[in-house]
């Protein structure tokens, strides 16, 4: 039988101020063989998934003490990231800074959070940093997330992709993004594929495996939703988007087809499966629609940094900057809010 989506709209949930909190407690996916039923049934409706997009931003919206309980609730679900060419030792010790005291103490003492535990979900870099982070962010609670596997592109050998992720989790990192090789996808190589990212999570150990798809570079949202499921099915703790370095990264359409994929695995295996998005959310207001798209489709769950990440450098600074229009009514400049 084939399975379809789009085929309807979910009812609209209520907004719930959720609290901070998180860490992996979930029962990790322990994968499964490759079912290429699962894969040669899905199709996609594109039109219908616009259609769903573009209604959330008229339909959905939050304000006042409850915008401020939801952006709160995004802080602790970012991974704060630099992955630039000049990154330096010195630039992740002040991403790490940040990371444990992502707002001004006087802003959460206006919104009644003073005194309340609050910081990013993860910090994420290069390879070369990863032990630097890890010094910083001890006894934080933060885990270290590496990008790996020949980042941006993963068109290193395989034998060093599977170095680099175990060198990696020597270094302390708890959490692997891998980017997956493209041209499995767009020659329809779904057993190639699912070699690659089981030979990944394997080199991971206990360390949590996100895989990037680099959705801007897969073409169809059917590639995109096929490569969500075979990453699922050879043991993918997350699907993320993009890498952020691709010409389109981030965007609902394809969150939509990716939540659509884990719901369909939740709903055969009973693993969750997290998400995150990656590249170009900057804004609070570009935040807040993922997050609506997230508690619609999968339900209060992924609001938590165990299963919903962001992948952003300059989001936290506008968040800051958003909270403290709410507390002072006046916007403050972007550069009063630095984030490393």
């Amino acid at each position: 039988m084939t399975h379809s989506v789009f085929i309807q709209n979910p009812s609209p949930l209520a907004a719930q101020p959720p609290s901070p909190g998180g860490g992996h407690q979930l029962p990790r996916n322990s994968g499964r063989a490759l079912e290429m039923d699962w894969v040669d049934e899905i199709r996609i409706n594109l039109s219908a998934a616009e259609r769903r997009v573009a209604s959330l931003p008229g339909r959905r919206t939050v304000k006042k003490e409850a915008q401020a309980a939801w952006l709160l609730k995004a802080i602790t679900c970012i991974d704060l990231t630099t992955l630039n060419g000049d990154d330096t030792t010195e630039r992740v010790k002040r991403l790490c800074a940040k990371a444990k005291a992502p707002v001004r103490g006087d802003l959460l003492e206006r919104l009644g959070f003073a005194g309340r535990e609050l910081h990013t979900g993860a910090v994420c870099v290069y390879h070369r940093f990863v032990a630097t982070a890890v010094e910083a962010l001890e006894g934080s609670g933060i885990p270290v997330a590496a990008v790996s596997t020949g980042f941006p592109a993963g068109l290193v050998p395989h034998d060093l992709k599977l170095k680099e992720i175990e060198a990696s989790v020597r270094d302390g990192a708890e959490e692997i993004d891998i980017v997956i090789t493209r041209e499995h996808v767009l020659t329809g190589d779904w057993r190639a594929l699912y070699a690659e990212v089981r030979d990944f999570r394997a080199a991971c150990g206990d360390a949590h495996l996100k895989t990037i798809l680099a959705t801007g570079d897969l073409k169809t949202l059917r590639n995109v939703a096929k490569a969500s499921m075979v990453c699922m099915m050879a043991g993918a703790d997350f699907i993320k988007t993009s890498t952020g370095k691709e010409g389109v990264n981030a965007t609902l359409p394809v969150t939509l087809a990716m939540l659509r994929m884990i719901r369909v695995y939740q709903e055969r295996t009973g693993y969750q499966i997290g998400f995150k998005p990656a590249g170009g959310i900057s804004t609070a207001k570009d935040v807040l629609n993922y997050q609506f798209l997230m508690k619609e489709e999968l339900g209060r769950d992924w609001l938590e940094p165990d299963l919903f990440r962001i992948g952003a450098s300059s989001l936290l600074a506008d968040i800051e900057r958003q909270l403290e229009h709410h507390v002072t009514g006046h916007y403050s400049a972007f550069n009063r809010h630095p984030v490393g």
